[in-house]
């Protein structure tokens, strides 16, 4: 984790999770890449709806696991919200259109779940949203938030110096 920020947050409610989401919608720009990791369950749905609702779409936000990519193009940008998860090989990639989603040159903000699975295929600069549960409370999660690269870090700071995302730099 090198060269960026990392702030976190706890949440204690799905709608706390999706509330955090709604305040870094307003910072992203045409190209940004979020990149969700946490195990199934975790909340990185809960996280895309409370971003898409407050990006401006309307219609229900659910999770792509066997679609692989779903749109939504009725927002302030377009949210591309990728679940890499059921891919077994990184050539697949290409044929879900995923290079051209996080190339930086897209007209929305792409969404990605399980990128680890392919490390080699992450873009240059992405924000990985990280969610993890917390075993002694059902509800509650840790959210960590961590850039890599310039255009991420800058999205980062924006986000954690509006005072509802309540981020706490992490040391």
């Amino acid at each position: 984790m090198a060269n960026g920020l990392t702030y976190i947050r706890r949440t204690n409610s799905a709608e706390a999770t999706k509330h955090l989401a709604a305040t870094l919608a307003p910072y992203v720009h045409p190209g940004d890449v979020i990149v969700l990791e946490g195990d199934l369950g975790a909340g990185k749905t809960q996280f895309t709806q409370g971003f898409a609702a407050a990006l401006g779409v309307a219609s229900a936000v659910t999770s792509p696991t066997f679609n692989i990519l779903l749109t939504y193009p009725e927002g302030r940008l377009p949210l591309y919200h990728l679940d890499l998860y059921r891919l077994d090989e990184a050539e697949q990639l290409e044929d879900i259109g995923y290079y051209e989603l996080i190339d930086g040159d897209s007209d929305g903000v792409a969404f990605v779940e399980w990128a680890e699975k392919f490390p080699e295929s992450l873009p240059c600069d992405y924000l990985e949203v990280a969610i993890y549960r917390d075993p002694a409370d059902e509800c509650a999660r840790q959210i960590r938030a961590h850039s890599f690269g310039p255009r991420s870090r800058q999205l980062l700071c924006v986000w954690a110096k509006d005072s509802k995302s309540r981020l706490q730099k992490s040391h």
